[in-house]
């Protein structure tokens, strides 16, 4: 397996920050659409064991009422449980790790809460070669969904995956459904997408292409689900079923995401590792929604993993 060097890392790195830019220059356009002023604040830091990253932030938008968007490259001198339980052999190996990962919590009801991350991790340990894989993928959590989003979303991502294999969207999209899942409240997070891990089964420069074709394809598959929706009037009732629903979006991120813990477990900086949690969010004890209404049809049909290009059909 080819190893990466110092120029590869290099080029993912340059990759990693160009997509954060972009990605917050389109979010910062939505929200002039919108009719606000919100911008990103960029937030430059260093971590005392070696790199660091930039954090962006837009908060009280008039469209999204809280986004971060975060890239980070560090070093790690001894690495922890969290990322050496499913590759015992480099326990204790140093590593570098650099991603962009990003949550957008729309103000609007009707506009769904999106996560997306696109990362690579390498490890050397003495007497080792080196092990490297890449990761990421794109979810999408609705609240009040709606065929054409949820379609369109599903073929942004089968057809990135097209060159790649005929295998790649399905075996990805059951990855994310499976990954995505809150086994407490058994429901999923939200309608799915992508997720991947540990991928180094092509050379360095396909797998390097792949998540370059899944970062660029949230932006592509996310600016029109705002422009769609942005706009549409909501009651005060949608409101506060968004905030109900965002509690388990912050369930999931405390109990279950690994990029949390590995951020946690790694003395990571906490204000960026937490940034994905939503200004506000709501606990309701026993909630009941009536009978064919959008909020219980959610949880009863748009909360099961299906195919969801067949919408579309």
């Amino acid at each position: 397996m080819q190893n990466p060097t110092s120029a590869d890392i290099q080029r993912v790195r340059d990759f990693l920050t160009d997509l954060q830019a972009r990605i917050c220059t389109a979010l910062e356009q939505q929200e002039i659409q919108g009719g606000g002023t919100a911008t990103f604040e960029t937030d430059d830091w260093q971590r005392p064991e070696g790199g660091g990253g930039r954090s962006r932030v837009l908060q009280n938008g008039t469209v999204i009422e809280k986004g971060g968007v975060m890239f980070s490259h560090i070093n790690i001198s001894k690495l922890p449980a969290s990322a050496t339980e499913r590759h015992p052999q480099i326990a204790g190996a140093k590593a570098q790790a650099m991603g962009v990962s990003l949550v957008i919590h729309p103000n609007n009801p009707n506009v769904p809460t999106s996560h997306a991350n696109v990362r690579l991790f390498v490890a050397e340990k003495e007497g080792q070669e080196p092990i490297w894989w890449f990761g990421g993928g794109f979810d999408l959590t609705p609240f009040y969904p709606n065929p054409e989003d949820v379609s369109a979303w599903h073929q942004t991502a089968h057809d990135l995956c097209a060159p790649f294999g005929e295998n790649v969207y399905p075996e990805h999209k059951k990855w994310c459904d499976d990954y995505f899942y809150l086994k407490h409240r058994d429901e999923q997070r939200g309608v799915g997408g992508l997720f991947f891990d540990d991928l180094n089964q092509w050379d360095f420069e396909k797998c390097f292409e792949y998540i370059q074709a899944v970062g660029n394809g949230y932006l592509e598959a996310i600016i029109p689900v705002f422009q769609r929706n942005q706009n549409k009037p909501f009651t005060q009732a949608q409101r506060d079923f968004q905030l109900y629903r965002r509690g388990r979006y912050v369930e999931y991120n405390l109990v279950y995401d690994r990029g949390t813990l590995f951020g946690l477990q790694t003395g990571g900086r906490i204000e960026s590792i937490l940034v994905s949690m939503p200004p506000l969010a709501g606990w309701s004890y026993r909630p009941e929604w009536e009978e064919n209404s959008p909020e219980k049809h959610l949880t009863d049909y748009w909360l099961k993993p299906q195919d969801w290009l067949k919408l579309s059909d």
